[in-house]
């Protein structure tokens, strides 16, 4: 059986700068109709950057959404013509002032696909040299730098709720251990 939803009519409700939203009317496998409120968006990037000793730096930042601040990894919108990589360097830099020698590639995920077109594309970034960070004129951010074992104690006290992040604290933890 094909589970597949064929759009019959798509309207587009708002166009934002960060996101649109648009409703589908889709015919079901079943040949009944159902609609589909669906936020489109163009992608992101995360980054999870570690230091020589196994620290992740992160940005803890207000987010109006969920009414609190929330530890994150440095992440950003991908902007028209901009390729995931070089999105992931100047996200690091605004962010963070840092800068990577090295930015690997990792994989890539939906963050809700039940409602959002958006994927983040992950990066690990090493060899970190200190700059001077530059957020967007719009960003209050704090940097922190927290050894991997902590991260995880956090995650497990429900300090950290952030999806992207969890998801990059545990691959980091794989790899930095795979480094000792």
């Amino acid at each position: 059986m094909s589970y597949e939803e064929k759009t019959m009519k798509s309207d587009k409700i708002y166009e934002g700068k960060i996101v649109n939203l648009r409703i589908d009317t889709v015919e079901l496998p079943d040949k009944k109709y159902s609609k589909r409120e669906i936020v489109e968006h163009p992608g992101s990037v995360g980054i999870v950057p570690i230091t020589e000793d196994g620290s992740i730096i992160l940005v803890e930042q207000f987010r109006k959404p969920v009414e609190k601040p929330l530890l994150e990894i440095p992440a950003g919108k991908i902007e028209i013509n901009e390729e995931p990589k070089e999105t992931a360097y100047r996200e690091l830099i605004e962010e963070t002032g840092y800068i990577a020698n090295n930015m690997e590639y990792i994989f890539e995920f939906y963050t809700s696909p039940g409602f959002s077109t958006e994927k983040i594309y992950l990066f690990l970034a090493t060899g970190l040299q200190p700059g001077e960070k530059n957020p967007d004129e719009n960003e209050y951010i704090e940097i922190k730098k927290i050894k991997i074992d902590n991260l995880i104690k956090m995650i497990n006290r429900g300090e950290i709720n952030d999806s992207k992040t969890i998801i990059s604290i545990f691959f980091a933890e794989k790899y930095i251990n795979r480094k000792r």
